[in-house]
């Protein structure tokens, strides 16, 4: 059994805290770091993981790719984030290679290679805090507890997030509609992209926001992904899973 782990939010975590800002008064503020304390704080992280899944678990670490194919389709997509990474964030990441499997993918998220890599080579564990790999079937540990996700389910999350948005990822949604919200729609009208596009022109907006926000929300996987040409392929409604709904909603292509 190998643990899919997102180490992008570890990394950044551990490294943050080895952080020690010196103020040297006349406008001017030192920011040092000690890569040791960085780098035992996310092994040390690492082991923990690995004991909860027994000794015969084997680890491998996902990292985001610099550059984000979700900047093609919205360029203001977590523009918010502007904050360089903490000191000795790469470094940690290169004396990482050393020691573990770790995969980066050109333009792809950590959770997007995740995704990929959990629904081509299915019995693996997803082990993320991020909410967003609830689309993806299989196993999640979200650091609090493991669960297992259906395919249905996952094509439900995606719809959710399509309308509810992520405001740490940038995206809004149909304005006024949260998760729960949303849950309390699908649930009323079915959980079909038809209940989408009509949540976001009932806010005056078009299929093509709908459409840019499913985008953006979706998590690839294996059927998302180019591998000849090494690039995502975008989500449309039509060429996605089936989602059957609920209590009187039809089954329709999500």
């Amino acid at each position: 059994m190998k643990i899919l782990c997102d180490a992008d939010f570890i990394v950044y975590k551990a490294c943050a805290a080895a952080e020690t800002e010196i103020d040297w008064g006349n406008d001017t503020i030192l920011v040092t770091s000690s890569f040791n304390d960085a780098y035992s704080a996310t092994t040390r992280e690492l082991t923990k993981l690995k004991d909860k899944f027994g000794s015969l678990a084997t680890l491998i670490l996902f990292f985001s790719d610099s550059i984000n194919f979700r900047k093609k389709i919205m360029p203001e997509y977590k523009g918010h984030r502007n904050r360089k990474k903490p000191c000795g964030y790469k470094r940690v990441i290169n004396q990482l290679k050393k020691e573990y499997e770790v995969i980066i993918k050109p333009t792809l998220e950590a959770d997007d290679t995740m995704g990929i890599y959990a629904t081509k080579n299915p019995g693996n564990i997803i082990a993320s805090p991020d909410k967003d790999m609830r689309q993806i079937p299989g196993q999640l540990y979200n650091f609090d507890e493991t669960f297992t996700i259906t395919p249905e389910e996952g094509a439900r999350w995606h719809l959710v997030q399509s309308c509810a948005g992520d405001s740490t990822d940038g995206y809004s949604g149909v304005p006024g509609i949260g998760v729960k919200r949303a849950e309390v729609l699908f649930n009323k009208k079915g959980y079909s992209w038809k209940t989408v596009v009509e949540a976001f022109k009932e806010k005056d907006l078009t299929e093509k926001d709908a459409l840019i926000n499913a985008r953006l929300a979706r998590i690839l996987t294996v059927e998302d992904y180019d591998f000849k040409k090494k690039r995502p392929k975008l989500w449309t409604p039509a060429s996605s899973y089936k989602v059957n709904s609920g209590a009187g909603s039809e089954d329709e292509t999500a």
